[in-house]
């Protein structure tokens, strides 16, 4: 269950991260890249402990406008286990 559900306009973006940040209870803070919105992405998680929260956003906002169609995640290629 998530820690919590948070605006993502409540979210600070982190140059250095190149993330969307929110602080974490712990003292750390939640993380989203702008690359896991445009996959549909919605869950932060804290790097230093297990909580991760659900973030509200508009899938539009982070698509490209040329495209509307989101980013398909790649590809898995299968692998033989022997």
């Amino acid at each position: 269950m998530s820690y919590d559900d948070v605006e993502i306009e409540d979210m600070e973006w982190n140059e250095e991260l190149q993330a969307y940040t929110y602080p974490c209870p712990c003292g750390d803070v939640f993380q989203i890249t702008k690359d896991d919105l445009k996959l549909g992405e919605e869950i932060a998680r804290c790097p230093s402990c297990s909580l991760y929260i659900t973030v509200v956003y508009n899938i539009e906002d982070f698509l490209d406008k040329k495209s509307s169609k989101p980013i398909e995640p790649p590809k898995l290629q299968p692998i033989t286990v022997a």
